[in-house]
């Protein structure tokens, strides 16, 4: 971790002014329809009970933030394999004219030869760097999701019929729509070095 904060993470920034690229961090997470709630309230000595409409739905998210406060999503319901990561690069991609430092973790769908073998013929337009294992903390993309999870169905379960893939999506617009929050996840702490 000292050495990405020290080295690896100044000299890969140093190589982005210097080539003209964005770094943007990625990350993927699931979101279910059972309430997680953080803080609840009730009376003194009365177990508090939050009503649910007992459907359960799972959804998937990856996405993309810069420190500019740009951002990039996807919502899946499958698995992340080697094949739907490289989907998802292709079509991160395409929105992309720069070129582009990708700042992510190991997990095997990322470390693939399938997906070393897309990131050489993208031509040197996309590189992929990874995070040192065992550190999400440093990944300005885990604010997003616990930013997400703490104020969306988290806060509001489901109405009955309710989608949360809509749900979900319209929480991910709405914070699309909101560079300053945004750029606010590379504040924290542990993820200040990677800020502008």
């Amino acid at each position: 971790i000292e050495q990405w904060l020290q080295a690896t993470y100044p000299q890969l920034r140093q190589r982005a002014r210097k080539h003209g690229a964005k770094i943007y961090f990625l990350d993927e997470t699931g979101f279910s329809s059972e309430p997680n709630l953080r803080r609840t309230y009730g009376l003194k000595g009365t177990t508090p009970v939050v009503k649910t409409t007992g459907q359960r739905q799972k959804v998937n998210v990856i996405s993309a933030v810069s420190a500019q406060g740009a951002f990039w999503c996807q919502v899946y319901t499958h698995t992340l394999k080697q094949r739907s990561f490289i989907e998802f690069l292709q079509e991160f991609m395409s929105r992309r004219r720069e070129k582009v430092f990708l700042v992510l973790d190991s997990h095997p769908a990322h470390i693939a030869n399938s997906v070393k073998e897309y990131v050489q013929s993208t031509q040197g337009k996309l590189e992929l760097h990874f995070l040192p294992p065992y550190a999400p903390e440093l990944n300005p993309d885990e604010f997003v999701w616990n930013y997400l999870k703490g104020t969306g169905v988290a806060r509001k379960p489901l109405r009955k019929h309710e989608s949360l893939q809509e749900r979900v999506e319209a929480d991910l617009a709405k914070l699309k729509g909101d560079r300053k929050l945004l750029r606010s996840f590379f504040k924290a702490e542990s993820v200040v070095y990677a800020s502008d």
